[in-house]
């Protein structure tokens, strides 16, 4: 009878050890996890924001899907025009010269090492979930500017760490809670000229 209270209590001081460790390390392990996810779904909207402003010094507009940007991008040019001479000059003795300029917007885009094939899709998600984009043009201060928004669910790159069970780790973390202000890691904004990232905020 002795030996089996001693062993009883062995496997319950093994389990009490487990729960202890565990209630340390999950915590630690979601929020290592969280980072990571997010620092890598960042990384591609960063790519993405520069793609979006090289294709609006193009068009002067953001496109409103991935296939109009990397076809924009691989197939056109931006303008450069070379300003020679003074036109601020008070005297106007000496000749200004302007002299246009095209460079392949490809050029460019390999040199930024920009992958406009992959980056659509966001990390973690096997290529199955791509990233949400909007574009249009709006009227703000009474004129007509460009703007954009792409963006991703967290639930959509957060995986098995999406589960309800991980809301107790980050009082701040509700993936299902479409109406939170953090529910996307986004850039732009649908109403009013801004590039910004809400990782920036």
């Amino acid at each position: 009878m002795r030996l089996l209270i001693n062993l009883f209590l062995a496997i319950l001081s093994i389990g009490l050890v487990y729960l202890i460790v565990m209630s340390i390390y999950s915590p630690i392990e979601f929020q290592n996890e969280k980072m990571k996810r997010q620092d890598a779904v960042v990384e591609k909207l960063k790519d993405i924001r520069t793609a979006q402003i090289a294709f609006r010094g193009i068009t002067g507009k953001f496109a409103h899907d991935f296939d109009t940007l990397k076809q924009v991008l691989t197939t056109d040019s931006f303008k450069i025009v070379k300003v020679f001479g003074n036109p601020d000059a008070q005297d106007k003795k000496d000749e200004v010269r302007y002299e246009t300029f095209y460079v392949p917007a490809k050029d460019s885009i390999q040199q930024l090492g920009l992958d406009l094939d992959d980056m659509q899709f966001v990390p973690y998600t096997d290529n199955k979930e791509k990233f949400q984009i909007q574009s249009d043009i709006i009227v703000y201060q009474s004129t007509n500017v460009p703007v954009v928004q792409v963006k991703a669910p967290w639930k959509s790159f957060m995986g098995e760490y999406a589960a309800p069970k991980y809301k107790r780790f980050d009082n701040k973390y509700n993936p299902d809670d479409i109406t939170e202000p953090g529910y996307y890691i986004q850039f732009g904004d649908m109403n009013r000229p801004s590039t910004s990232g809400n990782w920036e905020n």
